[in-house]
């Protein structure tokens, strides 16, 4: 008979970690994929114990391996004090509960694992909606694994509903209930945060979106460029609410910058679709700015990755400015010189020491040489065509008399420019964050 397993927590759980190649795949890249698993199972709180690398020529339907490779890796995680085994693979519900029967253990797949740090991560009320609308949808085909235990008992006579069958099905309508209202509580707040964006588009500031794989120092670049006093920690996923702040460029113009949450090679596809609130910011920019670790050797790989989930959004179209990050850690130009190579448009930069960020910010303000300007302007008294020349071709924001002259914000196309850069005042500094109270925000309803 089946058994109920308990899902891992962090307190005192122990993990092994099966990493597997199938066909094509290539011991180095099935390997690089298992050392990424452990990275996000450090993250999620769980120690590793073991890890073990498999090779199938096809995925079998009752453990994705043969029958006696899976005995062997459950042997090897009871052997490892193992609380819970995890396949960097996704396991349909059929597999997940064959490996919990055979072992007697918590069997989870890399999904369930990024979910549960998503959950951990979520800050804002949209968020933490979409990581549990995505947990439901994930958890409703699996549900079968919690009953297994009632579903012998046939009680009622011929065709009779037993009580396993009858809780199953009470369950599965609770999910589904709670998957609807999910879906109706995200349909409100994103139109609470549509009706936000029109308010800031009252004022057109161009907008650049940082992106790029989790952990290459979108945060940490942030910070460097805006002061913003933002989450940074050397883990996957240490950022999934995005964060906006404003950058002065070079040439006077204001860009809004925000960083967006990091992907993850084989990042679930549910997980994009329940993400897009966040990754939007990257549809909507004039441009983007994708950030990669130059120090770590799956550069190559983290950049095709960003690229195919961009591709996914709608937003790979878009320029892109190409910054190869934490150049400090190189050892030398024998490391730098083949990058450079392969991406001969990248500017290289340390968002820890400040190197080339300045460069960064003109090149920002090259891509956005024809995107009308945000400027506050003190025109003469007696320059009133100044005035009408912009209530023409651009756009008054807001107008004031003072002593000495007409304080206006406007928005200045490029090509009439040249005629208002006398009169432009200089930006006032950004004030420093304060420290503000964090409210609770409070947990989406479950389905229980």
């Amino acid at each position: 008979m089946s058994q109920i397993v308990d899902r891992p927590s962090s307190a005192g759980t122990k993990a092994f970690l099966v990493g597997v190649h199938v066909g094509a795949d290539t011991a180095a890249e099935g390997r690089s994929l298992l050392e990424e698993l452990g990275e996000l199972v450090w993250t999620l709180g769980l120690p590793v114990v073991g890890t073990m690398l498999v090779k199938v020529t096809g995925l079998q339907a009752a453990y994705f391996t043969g029958t006696g490779k899976a005995a062997e890796i459950v042997e090897l995680a009871k052997a490892a004090g193992a609380g819970v085994i995890i396949i960097d693979n996704q396991i349909t519900p059929g597999q997940q509960r064959n490996w919990e029967k055979l072992s007697g253990l918590a069997v989870i797949d890399r999904e369930e694992v990024i979910l549960d740090i998503f959950a951990q991560r979520a800050r804002t009320m949209e968020a933490r909606l979409q990581v549990a609308l995505a947990r439901a949808q994930y958890s409703l085909p699996r549900l079968t694994r919690a009953w297994s235990h009632l579903n012998r008992q046939q009680g009622g006579g011929l065709g009779g509903k037993g009580e396993g069958e009858s809780q199953l099905e009470i369950d599965r309508r609770l999910v589904r209930r709670s998957i609807e209202k999910l879906k109706a509580e995200l349909t409100v707040v994103r139109s609470q945060r549509a009706t936000q964006r029109k308010r800031r588009q009252r004022v057109p500031l161009p907008r650049a979106s940082i992106v790029g794989y989790t952990n290459a120092g979108k945060s940490s670049l942030l910070k460097k460029l805006t002061g913003a006093d933002v989450f940074i920690e050397d883990k996957l996923f240490a950022t999934l609410d995005p964060t906006t702040r404003r950058v002065d460029l070079p040439n006077g113009q204001t860009l809004l910058l925000t960083d967006t949450v990091g992907f993850v090679r084989r990042l679930p596809t549910r997980l994009v679709e329940a993400f897009k609130a966040t990754l939007e910011e990257a549809v909507l920019a004039e441009f983007l700015i994708h950030v990669l670790d130059a120090s770590d050797p799956e550069v190559y790989a983290f950049h095709a990755t960003t690229m195919s989930v961009l591709h996914e959004l709608g937003a790979d179209e878009k320029p892109i400015l190409t910054v190869l990050n934490k150049v400090d850690r190189l050892a030398g130009n024998e490391v730098l010189l083949p990058l450079k190579r392969h991406f001969p448009d990248a500017l290289c930069i340390s968002a820890k020491t400040g190197e080339g960020l300045d460069e960064l910010l003109h090149r920002a303000a090259e891509l956005l040489s024809d995107h009308p300007a945000v400027v506050e302007l003190l025109l003469p008294h007696d320059r009133g065509e100044l005035l009408s020349l912009l209530h023409r071709h651009g756009q008054v924001l807001s107008s004031a008399v003072e002593p000495g002259g007409m304080r206006v914000q406007a928005v200045v196309p490029p090509r009439i420019r040249p005629k208002f850069d006398a009169f432009i005042l200089p930006a006032k500094p950004a004030p420093k964050p304060r420290a503000v109270r964090k409210r609770r925000v409070p947990a989406p309803a479950s389905g229980r």
